[in-house]
């Protein structure tokens, strides 16, 4: 009896201190049970994680992107331990910022000079237990949208940055490169928007979903390139993504770049001087438009998760993920 009673004092000692999570170093991503929890400092809220979303990012991170060690993980759903939204679901912006700096004050804190981000930029991440973010961070998830749901919040958000950027209403054709989960996420809100949207990409399956959805579709394989497009979008997550833009861009249209490629990249610009062709770098979004478009099911998300996996397959989840098929991999950690 003195036996059990210490080994059930020990894990519940453990369980105060320690849990779950992926940690990226030198060696790698891997699954530890014993990371330290986080420790909030002031204005953080601790949230306990309910399931995370494994992007493109994470996995360029792997590959060596912003040299990051630490938790990986930025799309998240959990329940906050305190603060106003305490015992709510809730989802987070990943930038941390100062709040007091030029940048901040002229209302642009994901831009803040010294900031972190999450599961990015020296700052633990979400594939963990606990992740502890800024409250001012947070945004409560309406009762309408399921959990599975809410892990799309953030690459959502990420797609609406799109029309808060350009004025939409000046291109009349627009195409989006990349017919993955990011792609499919920028492609249906640009059709949200009214646009004239069709996607190009490399998998007939992934293109499916999409033309069930009432958006063009078409392989590159198949492609005409006569530079006929106003705006692409490059969702691809490859360096072969702008070339392949330039070949589409009509000139003085426009290129928004979506996605981060880790590794070294040569790129021959002469034809965005000789076309005068506008690039613009698009990154973290509205949360708030997010939410309210997953709240009244206007962006389809039901069909995006491949797999689901429990914390400790780490390896067996970022090799799911790199699947060519493969749009949405999740990590549940709902269960201990």
């Amino acid at each position: 009896m003195a036996v059990e009673f210490a080994y059930f004092s020990i894990h519940s000692l453990l369980n105060e201190f320690f849990m779950r999570a992926i940690v990226l170093n030198q060696s790698g991503a891997r699954f530890t049970a014993d990371r330290p929890k986080p420790d909030p400092v002031a204005g953080e809220v601790l949230v306990k994680v309910l399931k995370a979303g494994i992007c493109e990012t994470d996995l360029q991170l792997i590959a060596g992107y912003m040299g990051f060690q630490g938790v990986l993980g930025h799309e998240f759903v959990g329940i906050a331990e305190s603060g106003q939204y305490a015992g709510q679901r809730v989802v987070g912006e990943i930038n941390c910022s100062c709040r007091v700096c030029d940048s901040c004050k002229t209302g642009l804190p994901n831009h803040c000079p010294t900031r972190s981000v999450l599961g990015i930029l020296n700052h633990d991440g979400a594939f963990a237990d606990f992740v502890a973010v800024p409250e001012i961070n947070l945004h409560p998830v309406p009762d309408s949208v399921s959990t599975v749901e809410a892990v799309f919040t953030e690459p959502l958000a990420a797609a609406f940055q799109i029309p808060a950027q350009l004025d939409l209403n000046l291109f009349a054709k627009v195409v989006v490169l990349g017919d993955g989960r990011l792609g499919n996420l920028c492609a249906q809100v640009l059709k949200l928007s009214g646009c004239a949207v069709s996607v190009i990409g490399k998998h007939a399956e992934k293109l499916q979903r999409l033309s069930e959805l009432g958006i063009e579709t078409s392989l590159l394989q198949e492609t005409t390139f006569n530079k006929t497009a106003g705006l692409v979008v490059d969702c691809t997550g490859s360096e072969t993504g702008l070339p392949t833009a330039f070949q589409l861009v009509k000139p003085r249209g426009t290129i928004v770049l979506k996605t981060t490629i880790a590794g070294q990249q040569t790129l021959e610009l002469a034809p965005a001087v000789i076309d005068e062709i506008t690039i613009v770098g698009s990154r973290c979004g509205p949360f708030d438009q997010a939410l309210i478009a997953l709240s009244a099911s206007a962006i389809d998300v039901r069909g995006l998760v491949s797999k689901s996996f429990p914390i400790e397959q780490a390896e067996e989840a970022f090799c799911a993920a790199r699947e060519q098929l493969v749009l949405k991999v999740l990590f549940d950690l709902e269960s201990e």
